[in-house]
């Protein structure tokens, strides 16, 4: 493997790794199944990273390969059974940050802090429509927060 490459993957790589964190908390309910999705996602951007050209922010690239990932795994209402992919991860120095999981991540969202603009580039939509999509979550979140 080169070296640089891998240099180069885990710097973009270990800023970014909460934003796969979010992603495996809503599709996972436990421990294990969060860091074996964990695993997998990051084992697929790694995959995918020779492909990664510069033209979206990395984060944005990250997500989506993150949220695809996730969505192919959990297509179905049931839960699938992670299929671990045969990949020696075990030459790239990265470390995992456990997600800590408390009441003001709860409330902050990851893509609050995205102009409009990248949130349609992330979720494959138009600014417009992120704009609504946004504003709705939002709304939603305030009432199930007043509500409790």
């Amino acid at each position: 493997m080169n070296s640089d490459l891998e240099k180069t993957f885990v710097d973009f790589f270990k800023p970014n790794q909460r934003l796969i964190h979010k992603i495996c908390r809503i599709y996972t309910d436990n421990t294990e199944d969060h860091e074996d999705l964990f695993q997998e996602i990051t084992i697929q951007l790694w995959k995918s990273f020779p492909g990664f050209k510069g033209d979206a922010k990395f984060s944005t690239w990250m997500y989506r390969v993150a949220l695809n990932t996730a969505i192919t795994l959990f297509k179905k209402p049931q839960k699938k059974e992670l299929k671990q992919s045969e990949v020696d991860f075990s030459t790239l120095k990265i470390e995992y940050e456990a997600y800590e999981d408390d009441e003001y991540k709860l409330k902050k969202m990851y893509l609050e802090d995205k102009p409009y603009r990248e949130i349609g580039e992330i979720l494959g939509i138009t600014e417009g429509n992120a704009r609504v999509k946004m504003n709705r979550a939002k709304n939603n979140l305030k009432q199930k927060i007043n509500a409790g």
